[in-house]
């Protein structure tokens, strides 16, 4: 039997973390619940959770410290949680490194399919060796920088880049298509697809994100291209892998 994804859920509400904790566990996920930012911290190290959901309301430490704690080591999954009438700043959740939000009162089939959507996103880091073989590898390469999807990892001058898998699919889409320009609605649509709740900022923090990790490189370049969108620029001829 495969073992079951673990999710960690950070609410001060002990109400909503249980029916979180419910809804989730009737999909077979594990979960464990904490109630303010210094458990969640510990819990991350000791409960070695495969996503979070992380209220950004909490005592002691907030949700945006707490992912920015999280982001000093790990590129592991989070979700955003705030309830209508907070202060909420999305993008300031998106820089911080959170792969998506949801915002309370939620219904329970969305919240459950957007912890799916993120972890979808992840199982394809650690391949079995059995399967490794068949793999058809997902890989594109330019110069000085290799972006992996099958793996997901990304190289930069010889160098591993940490990303999210956001970050990393978004790359991957842009570089696999190079000098063709998207708008941020089809990046958006493509990238987050049809049920994320999301607006055309979300694709301008993320390519922000990159471009502070890799580049501008002298062969290549992530372009604006104003009023418009973004195109992976490459004047040569690419390498296929």
């Amino acid at each position: 039997m495969a073992e079951k994804q673990k999710v960690l859920i950070v609410d001060d509400d002990e109400n909503i973390a249980e029916l979180i904790g419910l809804y989730l566990n009737k999909e077979c996920f594990d979960t464990h619940i904490v109630n303010d930012g210094e458990a969640a911290i510990e819990a991350v190290g000791e409960y070695n959770p495969d996503i979070v959901l992380l209220d950004i309301m909490l005592p002691g430490i907030d949700g945006y410290e707490v992912l920015r704690e999280i982001r000093k080591s790990s590129s592991l999954p989070v979700i955003m949680l705030s309830a209508k009438g907070e202060t909420f700043d999305k993008v300031l959740g998106l820089e911080l490194g959170a792969d998506d939000y949801i915002m309370k009162p939620f219904d329970s089939k969305e919240m459950v399919a957007r912890v799916k959507a993120v972890l979808r996103r992840t199982t394809t880091n650690e391949p079995t060796v059995a399967d490794d073989s068949e793999l058809v590898t997902e890989c594109v390469s330019y110069p000085d920088l290799v972006i992996n999807q099958t793996y997901y990892t990304v190289t930069y001058k010889n160098e591993k880049i940490e990303m999210p898998p956001k970050e990393l699919e978004l790359l991957y889409f842009l570089a696999s298509h190079p000098n063709q320009v998207f708008t941020r609605e089809q990046l958006l649509d493509h990238i987050w697809s049809y049920d994320y709740m999301g607006d055309t900022r979300t694709v301008d923090v993320h390519i922000k994100r990159i471009r502070e990790k890799i580049g501008p490189h002298d062969d290549w370049d992530i372009k604006t291209v104003w009023g418009i969108g973004y195109k992976f620029e490459y004047a040569g001829k690419r390498k296929g892998i």
